[in-house]
């Protein structure tokens, strides 16, 4: 039986090897399409860290990420839109500036989308 993406990942992971871009896509495609398990996917997270990430990894992963991710459309006619984002939750209780930022936007006129990472 021959093994899927993330299987052959998190086996090379645990061997201290590297993933290649292509190996980290697949391997990330399968998380993002809900192939993998919560099992796997903890194992190739907890690998690729513990050996360490590396950019053709990262590169990878990232690009199976913006294959996936929702574009929004708003229907705002010509209007500039200005994406603002913060982390939020840094459990710092800092004082958190995109919020401020996009209400000051907000207010000169331009909409906002205001979201979390």
């Amino acid at each position: 039986m021959s093994q899927t993406a993330v299987q052959q990942a998190i086996h090379q992971l645990f061997e201290h090897q590297n993933l290649s871009t292509e190996q980290a896509d697949a391997a990330m495609m399968e998380i993002m399409t809900g192939e993998a398990t919560e099992a796997q996917i903890g194992a190739f997270l907890a690998a690729l860290r513990m050996k360490g990430e590396t950019i053709d990894e990262i590169t990878g992963c990232a690009l199976a990420m913006k294959r996936n991710a929702v574009q929004v459309q708003p229907d705002i006619g010509n209007s500039p839109l200005i994406d603002v984002v913060g982390t939020g939750g840094d459990g710092s209780h800092s004082f958190n500036i995109s919020t401020t930022a996009a209400f000051v936007v907000a207010g000169a006129g331009y909409k906002v989308a205001k979201h979390g990472n």
